[in-house]
C-alpha cells in the first residue's frame, strides 16, 4: 500500500518537533546538534527571535494580495538586494529551482529580444544540480535525476566543470548562456577556481553571452560573503537565489541587470505566491540580520575556525577519511566508507549532516553557530571517527 507522503524521499527514522539556535528536537525528546540547516535553509538557526517576530507580525496583518497589486515587502526586499549585489532588478518566487527557471527563461527571452531567438542553449557544468523541474533537471544534466522524465528538456550542454578549454569549444551559435555554481554543492562541495570564474566572465563578453550563477546554496553569507562570487571580482548578468534568503520560510529571487532582463516584460513570467507578504517579512529580516555590522565578518571568522577543527579531526584519521575541502561555513568530507555509513553514524551520535555527490558529508551549520557548538559538533566527529576505525 502506498504511503499517504508520497515516497519521493529516501527519509531518516527521525521527526522534530520543535528547533532552537543550532540544534533541533525530536519528537522522543533526543537533541541533535544540526550541521545540515535543512540543506543550507536555515541559515540564521532555528527560531531566530527576530525572524519570528518578523513573521508574527506580518500573519496578523495581511498573508497574500497576489502579484496583481504592488507588494511593498517586494520593493523594500528587491531594494536591499540591488542595493548589495550587481542587479538592477529582482523577481521574486518560492524556490530555487524556480528561480533557475526563471534564469533559463529570462537568458533564452533576452536574445529573442535582442533578434536572435536561435539562440537558446545554455552551457552548463558536469555535476551541477540546478534544480527539480524538468528545465533545471536537464541543465543539472545528471543522469539521475533524468531518468524516466524523457524527452529530456532541450537546450542544454555540459562540459567539465572547471575547463574553460571545453566550455569555449562547445560554445556555437545557439548559444544564449553559461550557467554555473561557484561551488557545487550537490555535486560534492566543489568550489571553482577563481581564476576559472573570472574567465567565464571574459568569455561570455566575448560571444555575446549571458553569464548566469546559481548561487541558491552558495549565497546569503554561506561562503563568508553575502554571496560566492563577490570577493572574486567577477559579476554575472543573472542569478539564482533561494534557501537562505528565508531563513526556512519559502522564498527565492532571481536576480538581474537591466540589459539582462530587458525582455523580461508584463506578461512573461509569473508567480501566484512569490513574493508574498509573509515571505517579504522574513526574507527583509533575513537581509537585515545579515547586513549588520560585523556579521559577515564574524561567518567568516566561524567557518575559519570550523574549517581547522574538522581538517585536524580528520587529519587523525588519514585511512579513513580522504579530504576535506569546500569554503566558508559549506565543507565537504570525503570519507572512504560509504558517506551513507558515516551520516548515519554521525546522526546516531547526535550530529546531523548531509550527503552530497562524489561521497562526500555536507557540513552546512547556521552561520550563527558558536564555538560551543563547534567543539561539540568535532567531538562528535572524533568519537564518530574513531568507532568507525576500530
Amino acid at each position: 500500500m502506498v504511503p499517504v507522503v508520497m515516497p519521493t524521499y529516501a527519509r531518516a527514522d527521525l521527526a522534530f518537533e520543535r528547533g532552537e539556535g543550532a540544534y533541533l528536537f525530536a519528537t522522543d525528546g533526543r537533541r541533535y546538534l544540526d550541521f545540515g540547516s535543512g540543506v543550507a535553509v536555515t541559515a540564521l538557526g532555528h527560531c531566530h527571535p527576530r525572524l519570528v517576530a518578523a513573521l508574527k507580525t506580518q500573519a496578523a496583518q495581511l498573508w497574500h494580495c497576489s502579484n496583481l497589486y504592488r507588494v511593498p515587502g517586494q520593493e523594500r526586499v528587491a531594494a536591499k538586494l540591488v542595493e548589495n549585489t550587481f542587479a538592477d532588478t529582482v523577481f521574486f518566487c518560492n524556490s530555487g529551482a524556480e528561480a533557475m527557471e526563471c534564469s533559463i527563461k529570462m537568458a533564452r527571452k533576452f536574445h529573442h529580444a535582442d533578434g536572435h531567438p536561435e539562440r537558446f542553449r545554455v552551457i552548463c557544468a558536469e555535476g551541477a544540480f540546478h534544480g527539480r523541474t524538468l528545465a533545471t533537471v536537464a541543465a543539472g544534466g545528471q543522469k539521475k535525476h533524468m531518468e524516466g522524465f524523457a524527452p529530456v528538456v532541450e537546450g542544454f550542454d555540459h562540459v567539465p566543470f572547471g575547463n574553460l578549454n571545453a566550455l569555449r569549444a562547445a560554445i556555437t551559435p545557439e548559444t544564449a548562456a553559461i550557467c554555473v555554481e561557484p561551488v557545487q554543492g550537490e555535486g560534492g562541495i566543489i568550489p571553482g577556481d577563481p581564476d576559472y570564474l573570472r574567465r567565464l566572465r571574459a568569455t561570455a563578453d566575448e560571444f555575446g553571452l549571458l553569464l548566469i550563477f546559481d548561487e541558491v546554496q552558495t549565497g546569503m553569507g554561506r561562503t563568508g560573503s553575502l554571496f560566492a562570487h563577490q570577493p572574486l571580482g567577477v559579476v554575472p548578468d543573472i542569478m539564482g537565489v533561494a534557501k537562505g534568503l528565508g531563513g526556512g520560510f519559502p522564498v527565492g529571487a532571481c536576480l538581474a541587470t537591466e540589459k539582462a532582463a530587458k525582455g523580461m516584460t508584463a506578461g512573461t513570467h509569473g508567480s501566484t505566491f512569490g513574493g508574498n507578504p509573509l515571505a517579504m517579512a522574513v526574507a527583509e529580516t533575513v537581509l537585515d540580520v545579515m547586513l549588520d555590522p560585523g556579521f559577515l565578518e564574524g561567518v567568516a571568522a566561524r567557518a575559519r575556525r570550523l574549517r581547522a577543527l574538522v581538517e585536524e579531526a580528520c587529519g587523525r584519521f588519514p585511512d579513513l577519511i580522504e579530504q576535506v575541502r569546500g569554503t566558508g561555513l559549506m565543507l565537504g568530507i570525503k570519507p572512504r566508507i560509504p558517506n551513507t555509513d558515516l551520516i548515519g553514524r554521525l546522526a546516531a551520535n547526535g550530529l546531523l549532516t548531509v550527503g552530497a555527490g562524489d561521497n562526500v558529508v555536507r557540513l552546512l551549520p547556521p552561520l550563527i553557530i558558536g564555538d560551543q557548538e563547534m567543539d561539540e559538533a568535532v567531538r562528535i566527529l572524533s568519537r564518530t571517527l574513531g568507532e568507525v576505525a576500530l
